[in-house]
């Protein structure tokens, strides 16, 4: 059984991402292909905190959860091509989701192959398509955008009180 060495670990990726436990589903980064694309794996496991809800006795990967993994796997290659460090202060935002499908479950023990290629980009508004795979076979596909906000700034601001 061989096993990839990761181009990014998991201490880069936190280095990368805004996420944290429960919610950071990258485990690692297997390959990069600049600017076209990237590979990631999610390793699925019974502890995984949504599944004592989602089903009890069987247990099933939400699939808001998969196409959240493959958002951050689409961020993590944005990231990468617009070469920004780790400190810039910039988030990508998930903006939009097209063309979703789930063609199988995934269960724990399940290593989940997330795949991002960027489609296009332009001035901060990416779109990706992204995979998720499961030993070779398709678990979901959708189009992804996602916007690049400088994180360091409030999202929405309200100037007025609501008293006025």
């Amino acid at each position: 059984m061989s096993v990839e060495k990761p181009i990014l670990d998991c201490r880069d990726i936190l280095e990368l991402l805004p996420h944290r436990y429960p919610f950071l589903l990258v485990d690692k980064v297997i390959e990069i292909n600049l600017p076209q694309n990237l590979t990631a794996v999610k390793n699925v496991t019974f502890n995984e905190p949504f599944f004592p809800g989602h089903f009890p006795g069987i247990p099933v990967m939400p699939g808001v959860m998969i196409l959240e993994s493959l958002a951050q796997a689409c961020g993590l290659l944005a990231i990468k091509v617009a070469g920004l460090a780790a400190d810039s202060g910039m988030i990508l935002y998930f903006a939009g989701i097209d063309n979703a499908r789930f063609k199988r479950p995934v269960v724990p023990g399940d290593r989940l192959i997330l795949k991002a290629k960027l489609l296009k980009n332009k001035r901060d508004i990416w779109k990706f398509e992204a995979r998720a795979e499961v030993d070779g076979e398709l678990a979901c596909s959708a189009e992804m955008m996602c916007a690049l906000r400088d994180g360091r700034k409030p999202a929405v601001s309200n100037t007025s009180s609501p008293n006025e």
